[in-house]
């Protein structure tokens, strides 16, 4: 498998990428401690899940607006300035190296692929299969031939898989003009990525802060909490936020998931960390990943806001076809 090869930076030894506030990933036998122990406690989810909601998106959205629709786990449609902007597509029916094995989806994508809009740009946040899914990606580029933005590494497995994609790969800390008044940070986040047994962190992962008309929106695709400083280095640096899009869900056992998944408990600290006005709650719901309910995460942030004394309307767990719009 063919790998990035840049010059050594502060996150980067010249073999692998690796966060110098975060935690690596756990090892093998730690995967199979929790995939085979005897004392694994895995809900059950129902095999089909529909979502009450569906959308049927605009060609585009002007002025100081900005419409956000939810597709489902971490896939988004964010209409601003003029663009359309794919954040993680997934509208394969599994997320897995092979297509008959692995995690299934258990509702309909919340935008039908055929009600698509034209899609200008994907931003793809990291190689795992819930998130860099190749078969949408070549859809994408048939379709619609959009860039796509991701950080270093991932381009080299886009372009291995299909040279058709138009992907440019860019560092931590790097501003990606889009056009129309709308532009993307990549920052750091506690995570890291593969997408088999011989390539951990062989490529970089990342958050976006996008610059559009109508404020600034943090997307976290995937990211664990940790100490918090990766969500206040980011309000310390790009805020204030308008809107937070943030991980709830594929979190237990706390023991294995913690350093690289939130809970909604985790998810509602950052959202204090980082000061966005609102928050929505995604990457939950669609795939079972790991072990807790299908309803756990939506259950459960509502309670950590309670605790918390966040109105519950300040942070919202989506659907897939929902729409928010700011």
């Amino acid at each position: 498998m063919k790998t990035y090869d840049g010059p050594v930076s502060d996150h980067f030894n010249g073999l692998h990428f690796f966060d110098p506030d975060g935690a690596p990933p756990k090892p093998l036998r730690e995967v199979l401690r929790w995939q085979f122990s005897g004392r694994r406690e895995r809900a059950k989810w129902p095999d089909w899940a529909p979502s009450p909601h569906v959308d049927t998106p605009p060609e585009r959205v002007d002025g100081g607006k900005v419409r956000l629709s939810f597709v489902g786990h971490a896939s988004w449609l964010i209409q601003a300035g003029g663009l359309n902007i794919l954040v993680d597509p997934v509208w394969s029916s599994r997320v897995s190296p092979v297509g008959f094995a692995g995690p299934k989806r258990h509702n309909d994508p919340g935008i039908a692929f055929e009600k698509l809009p034209k899609v200008d740009v994907v931003l793809v946040s990291h190689g795992h299969y819930d998130h860099l899914d190749m078969a949408t990606l070549s859809r994408l580029a048939k379709n619609f031939a959009p860039r796509v933005v991701t950080p270093l590494g991932n381009d080299v497995t886009m372009r291995g898989a299909d040279s058709t994609i138009k992907v440019e790969a860019f560092d931590w800390h790097d501003r990606v003009e889009l056009g129309g008044g709308v532009a993307a940070h990549l920052v750091p986040t506690r995570h890291w990525t593969a997408r088999g047994m011989f390539d951990r962190n062989k490529a970089l992962w990342a958050s976006f802060v996008l610059e559009t008309p109508a404020g600034k929106i943090y997307v976290v695709c995937d990211s664990g909490y940790g100490d918090g400083r990766h969500f206040r280095r980011v309000a310390e640096k790009h805020g204030p936020l308008r809107l937070a899009i943030l991980p709830i869900g594929a979190y237990e056992p706390r023991w294995f998931m913690r350093d690289q998944h939130m809970n909604p408990e985790d998810a509602v600290k950052a959202l204090g960390d980082c000061g966005a006005e609102q928050a929505l709650g995604h990457h939950h719901g669609t795939f079972q990943l790991t072990d807790e309910a299908i309803d756990a995460p939506a259950k459960a942030l509502v309670e950590a806001l309670d605790a918390a004394n966040i109105p519950q309307e300040r942070f919202v767990a989506m659907k897939p076809g929902q729409v928010v719009e700011i």
